[in-house]
């Protein structure tokens, strides 16, 4: 580019273009990139924890030996709504069909037969029966169960609250003498904990017990084992066609009518 100088005299400057080298800029003339900067392991790192606890628990008390006549398991709903603060629902022994069903999710097969099962029943009392059948608490191939809320609220949902105590009376039929055989059993449970609920359950307890030794027919405490089911044949009760899911069982779980050997 011409210019004029202080003599007077023109002179030409030349300029000359120089690329700066930029971080980060890929240079092509080499075909390479400069190195990634090296990562640094920190000393801790920030959990986040999710957990979930769920309780359930449940008390039985001493069974009490029934005649055969006139009390009956038709006849629980009836000395349970005394106590229940809610609808009573009378729960048979499953039929011979759903012998594998059971509350766990983690066993799809079993599960499908549960809900399959349970799934026409009210949402309180299926709660009830999730309650109990996950703890042990009841036979469902043995037991007839009358069930309701007896303390605490329920959900907009019908579900009960987990501080909410679900009781009722559990019978079955005695291997060896054919009584019908008559506990009170109460549940709560889920999300949440408080430390008056054992000692409410325990005082329901105490009062279920004692409307069964009250009501007619009642003959004394029971204290036998529990029966446990064996999956076996498929026979007819020739009373009430309950299919027997027990080949040892000497009298229907339905209806509490001898079986031919």
């Amino acid at each position: 580019m011409p210019s004029i100088g202080a003599s007077g005299r023109r002179v030409t400057v030349r300029y000359r273009r120089v690329q700066l080298p930029l971080v980060g800029r890929k240079d092509n003339k080499k075909g390479g990139a400069r190195p990634p900067m090296p990562v640094v392991v920190p000393d801790s790192v920030v959990a986040h924890d999710y957990a979930m606890r769920t309780q359930f628990h449940a008390k039985s008390g001493d069974g009490v030996r029934m005649s055969k006549q006139p009390f009956g398991p038709h006849q629980m709903p009836e000395v349970l709504n005394a106590l229940a603060a809610s609808h009573v629902d009378l729960v048979e022994p499953l039929p011979s069909e759903y012998q594998q069903a059971a509350p766990r999710i983690t066993s799809p097969t079993e599960a499908m037969q549960w809900i399959n099962a349970r799934y026409m029943l009210k949402p309180l009392t299926r709660h009830a029966l999730y309650v109990f059948e996950s703890v042990d608490a009841i036979d469902p191939a043995y037991e007839t169960l009358a069930v309701g809320l007896l303390n605490g609220d329920t959900d907009s949902a019908g579900l009960p609250r987990y501080d909410a105590v679900l009781g009722g009376l559990i019978s079955y039929w005695d291997e060896t003498s054919g009584d019908l055989i008559v506990r009170p059993v109460v549940g709560w449970g889920g999300a949440g904990t408080r430390a008056d609920i054992d000692r409410n359950a325990q005082r329901l307890l105490a009062r279920l017990l004692a409307s069964i030794l009250a009501a007619q027919g009642a003959v004394g405490l029971h204290s036998a084992e529990r029966p446990v089911a064996v999956a076996g044949d498929k026979r007819e009760c020739p009373h009430c066609a309950f299919a027997a899911v027990d080949k040892r069982a000497a009298y229907c779980p339905k209806c509490g009518m001898r079986l031919s050997r």
